[in-house]
């Protein structure tokens, strides 16, 4: 017989021999008395199975899962270990889910559970607990110790709270609270100072980190006192720390706050001649310091005070000293009232206010300083270009010899230009009002944009007119081209701009004029679409004039259709040159030529309009006749008006001599 089957017979044997005793001893209870047989005890001792226990009453017996473990079923009795299907309950799940409380998770064990602090939370007595009555997690990272009071931890955890939840507050209620907090959490600091006042205090947890000093006699200090915290220090003179208060106790206190910069931002800025603040961020922790003495006495002190920069400072920025401007239910700002800046670096900058409060950098963009001769260049040659460009437009309106489609593209592309230059004049210098300099950028944005698609639809007209010289069909081609070009030369440039403004709109326009910002790339949202047009417009002229040296060096010299053709493919060929190249010139202004490439970015596109006019009018044989006409017109008017006013004086004084006699 094989060994699994004699196990299995022993274990049958063994069983009817339990059997057979259990009944013998029920028979002998029952001959002797009318007492209760226990079944789950020696000798029956029913066997239920694992997870499970036999539960004995009176006159029967069952067997039931052990707490923790329950029949899928539902079912709660059994007789035997054959029917034993007790699995465990999942405490931590529906529909029982234990809760834990807040900051601790819910872990199912084998028959049971038990609730856990969550990573970064500790008990302070235990490891484990059962449901949220029993929940005592606290933050680990804030130092439990006896330096450290419930007060301090209180304040700094409200501080936490309004820092990740600001959100539902306006402006005045932020500063409000924050104010209100700073004062409180300094306090504390110095309370806890005082208490331990063996103990120079230096803590660090998630919200702040300080450092504080408790001083009895100035003659055991050397001078100075520096306390420093999360990279940054102050140092102030000990005899301003303990002033009048010889006797006692003096402290000082140095926090320094790691995220409420993120709610105390550049936008509190206020400058001292009432400018919002524009291109201005913050660029170091927030600092606080305080000193405190057992008497009650309001003192100020001059402070020196070290910021290490949250990212390394620009060339063309310079760092501002602030301080927290308390200003009572209206909030408070950023003033730079009594801190001046003592030195600056890349990363750290010092500033020596005279007062306690709370302090921090701002960066802000250096004042440039302009060019005269440039300013000059540019308004004389805008207001050159401007009068031209109306003296065009008025041209392209008004002449009937030379109406088209060419002409069609000449008009708008001047408009633009017309536009975008007298809104440069007016407008590019207006920073003052921010949502206006947003606006005046972006429509400079499109304008420019728009001058320069219509450019390049300038030159997709040349090359069809150059390639279509000699077939039939070009008015087609001319009519199709009419159709879709104010699509095309209003559109693109709005669908641009459109996106740019969508996704940068705080980019368009700087603290020093209103034009795209050099952030993050945003300029290239201009300069992009202004290379990629110049680019096509330059493979369409080597492409007219590869079909210019093939088509028309086979025409006869007597063909003037084609020669004025000829003539005038070359002028709006050198104004499409102009147009593109002017721009790169102002790409190139970097290293030693930069002057000068600035000096010819200004003179040639301050001009564009005259070089317009100049190409397409005064150049123009068509135009010429034209102005004739009009000029003879004009004379002949005149002369008749002098001969009609000379007619009227003879005749009064031929009246008048009649008269006479």
């Amino acid at each position: 017989m094989p060994h699994g089957r004699a196990d299995i017979a022993e274990q049958e044997k063994a069983e009817s021999e339990r059997k057979r005793k259990a009944k013998l001893t029920v028979l002998q209870l029952a001959v002797g008395g009318s007492c209760d047989i226990n079944e789950c005890a020696p000798p029956i001792n029913i066997t239920c199975g694992q997870n499970a226990d036999c539960i004995n009453k009176e006159g029967s017996y069952h067997c039931s899962c052990n707490p923790g473990f329950a029949f899928p079923s539902g079912e709660k009795k059994f007789l035997t270990a054959t029917k034993n299907h007790c699995l465990d309950v999942n405490e931590c799940a529906p529909p029982i889910k234990v809760s834990c409380g807040q900051n601790a998770d819910c872990i199912n064990t084998h028959g049971s559970y038990h609730c856990t602090c969550r990573p970064g939370y500790i008990l302070p007595s235990q490891k484990t607990f059962l449901n949220a009555s029993m929940n005592d997690c606290q933050d680990v990272s804030f130092p439990r110790n006896p330096g450290v009071s419930s007060k301090l931890e209180n304040h700094s955890l409200h501080l936490e709270s309004l820092i990740h939840n600001s959100w539902p507050y306006e402006k005045k209620g932020i500063g409000t609270q924050v104010t209100e907090l700073l004062q409180e959490l300094e306090q504390a600091v110095l309370e806890d100072a005082f208490s331990s006042p063996n103990i120079q205090m230096a803590q660090n947890n998630s919200i702040l980190a300080f450092e504080t000093r408790v001083i009895s006699n100035c003659s055991q200090e050397n001078g100075n006192i520096r306390l420093q915290a999360q990279n940054n220090s102050v140092e102030i003179s000990c005899m301003d720390i303990i002033h009048s208060n010889t006797e006692g106790l003096s402290a000082v206190a140095f926090l320094s706050y790691f995220s409420l910069g993120t709610i105390l931002n550049a936008s509190f800025f206020e400058e001292s001649h009432g400018k919002k603040s524009y291109g201005i961020y913050l660029n170091s922790q927030v600092v606080s310091t305080a000193v405190g003495s057992q008497q009650s006495e309001s003192f100020s002190l001059s402070v020196l005070l070290s910021f290490k920069h949250i990212q390394k400072k620009k060339a063309e920025e310079r760092p501002l000293c602030v301080y927290w401007k308390a200003l009572g239910e209206e909030g408070g700002v950023w003033s730079e009232d009594h801190c001046n800046l003592y030195k600056s670096s890349e990363t750290h900058t010092s500033c020596n206010c005279t007062h306690l409060s709370t302090f921090a950098v701002l960066m802000a963009p250096k004042s440039q300083v302009e060019d005269g001769v440039l300013t000059v260049i540019t308004y004389v040659g805008l207001s050159l270009s401007l009068l031209c460009l109306f003296l065009a437009i008025l041209t392209f309106l008004l002449c009937q010899a030379i109406q088209g489609t060419s002409t069609s593209l000449h008009l708008q592309l001047s408009l633009c230009l017309f536009l975008a230059h007298l809104l440069f004049l007016t407008g590019f210098r207006q920073t003052k009002n921010q949502v206006l300099c947003s606006i005046i950028a972006g429509l400079l944005h499109y304008f420019y944009l728009a001058s320069f698609t219509w450019m390049l639809l300038e030159g997709l007209h040349l090359f069809l007119t150059a390639r279509n010289l000699m077939v039939v069909n070009y008015s087609k081609v001319s009519q199709s081209l009419k159709k879709v070009m104010y699509p095309l030369g209003y559109g693109i440039p709005a669908v641009i701009v459109a996106i740019s403004a969508a996704s940068r709109a705080e980019l368009y326009g700087t603290p020093s004029h209103c034009w795209l910002q050099q952030n993050k790339g945003f300029l290239w949202a201009f300069l992009g679409p202004v290379c990629t047009i110049f680019c096509v417009n330059f493979i369409f002229i080597l492409l007219i004039l590869w079909i210019l040296q093939s088509k028309l060096s086979s025409l006869s010299s007597e063909v003037s259709t084609f020669q004025d053709t000829r003539l005038l493919t070359f002028k709006a060929l050198a104004q499409l040159c102009i147009l593109g190249c002017t721009w790169c010139l102002g790409i190139l202004q970097i290293g030693p030529a930069a002057r000068i490439m600035a000096y010819l970015f200004t003179v040639t596109n301050s001009l564009q309009g005259v070089f317009i006019f100049l190409v397409y009018c005064l150049l123009n044989h068509q135009v010429q006749e034209q102005y004739k006409k009009w000029f003879m017109t004009n004379r002949q008017t005149q002369s008749a008006s002098e001969s009609l006013m000379f007619s009227s004086k003879v005749v009064s004084g031929s009246t008048q001599t009649h008269t006479e006699n």
